[in-house]
């Protein structure tokens, strides 16, 4: 028996949150892990799947896999969980996950939970602990089928970096002609040194910034904490920041350490986007502003006189 990992990659290395689905499944302690990578990828970066857990990567890289099809890469997904006898498929939640652990549960007749949080509970049965209602609250949910898939929310384990690189072996995948019915005619790609699903930590701004001309300031903070920037809806709405920014319930979500809103009121589209994070701070200058209300910490006052204070005093710590 062994557990399939399904491995997403960026700018020729594995997203971390891809790293922590390994270390995920190293700890489900259920048999050999094997991470599967598809698509473009150097084997230097993909053996560093071993450093979090997995004992083997295998790779398609077909020359049609090149863009994120979801049909094809859950066609392949299913294949090597039928031809390595995988009975757990584990992988990252995120919008490819997403798509592609759906599609394989169909395709495998497999139990699919989504936004896993915690290692399963094997006393009674397979039963795992999810996020529901967008993270409010959570559900134990006892999967039955001989076959399971786990999508893991960001920073559900701690990442194992206790390991080596591993062997990466090519995966001889049958393409199926029928998942190229749609065609991919173009991918727009999020700019930035740190993308949103994968920081740490983001700096959103929203209205209270009453402009883009004033966003440098926010800038700065993400700068000096190694941080990811993010927006209010409003903010992308009138073009202040780029939509790719647009942090909410009809944006991204993110799971950060630490999430800081600055001139953000918190209507609860934005909250669904961000009740995530392990720790909120709110600078607001509105004390009755809803956002307080979710938040860690609060500073009730004017953002253009706290965050480069704030700024200033990261930079001093860090020089």
């Amino acid at each position: 028996m062994s557990v399939l990992v399904f491995i997403e990659s960026s700018e020729g290395e594995i997203r971390k949150s891809s790293l922590e689905a390994v270390s995920y499944a190293a700890a489900l302690d259920r048999g050999e892990v094997i991470a599967l990578a598809i698509g473009e990828a150097e084997e230097s970066a993909l053996a560093k799947a071993g450093i979090s857990g997995a004992s083997r990567v295998l790779h398609a890289k077909d020359e049609q896999l090149k863009e994120d099809n979801i049909m094809a890469y859950a066609s392949v997904v299913a294949e090597a969980m039928e031809k390595e006898n995988a009975e757990i498929l584990v992988l990252a939640k995120s919008s490819l996950g997403d798509a592609v652990a759906s599609r394989v549960a169909i395709k495998s007749n497999a139990a699919l939970a989504s936004n896993v949080v915690e290692l399963p509970d094997f006393s009674a049965g397979f039963k795992v602990k999810r996020g529901i209602y967008t993270g409010k609250a959570f559900v134990n949910v006892d999967l039955k089928a001989e076959k399971k898939i786990l999508a893991i929310k960001k920073n559900a384990v701690p990442l194992k970096e206790d390991g080596a690189p591993c062997a990466v072996d090519a995966f001889a995948s049958t393409v199926n002609e029928a998942d190229f019915a749609l065609k991919i005619t173009g991918v727009e790609k999020a700019e930035g040194e740190i993308l949103l699903p994968e920081a740490e930590i983001v700096v959103s701004g929203g209205r209270g910034m009453k402009g883009p001309e004033n966003w440098h300031i926010l800038e700065d903070l993400a700068k000096s904490l190694g941080a990811a920037t993010g927006c209010s809806k409003p903010v992308s709405d009138m073009e202040w920041r780029p939509h790719h920014e647009h942090v909410g319930q009809t944006g991204i979500k993110v799971s950060p350490n630490l999430y800081i809103a600055v001139g953000i009121s918190g209507a609860i589209q934005h909250l669904a986007g961000v009740n995530s994070s392990k720790c909120l701070v709110v600078i607001n200058k509105d004390p009755e502003a809803p956002f307080f209300k979710a938040a860690d910490y609060g500073i009730v006052g004017d953002a253009f006189e706290i965050v480069p204070k704030l700024t200033a005093a990261i930079k001093a710590l860090n020089a």
